[in-house]
């Protein structure tokens, strides 16, 4: 098994491909992970959620697809 690096995605991509690259990286179902980043950020009051996504978004690289 090939090693991916943490990438945003063009193919499962929602808004910037941050959770589809997560998912990809570690070889989760996408959907799963953004149910769960979706209730964490809920429960913590949506916006240290956001900030982590904005800054994420910054941060990680966009992948070939």
């Amino acid at each position: 098994m090939t090693q991916t690096t943490l990438s945003r995605t063009c193919e499962d991509r929602v808004l910037a491909g941050v959770v589809g690259g997560i998912a990809r990286r570690f070889g989760w179902n996408s959907t799963i992970v953004r149910a769960v980043y979706v209730v964490v950020s809920v429960v913590s009051a949506a916006f240290p959620g956001l900030f982590v996504y904005l800054l994420l978004w910054l941060l990680m690289p966009e992948g070939e697809g």
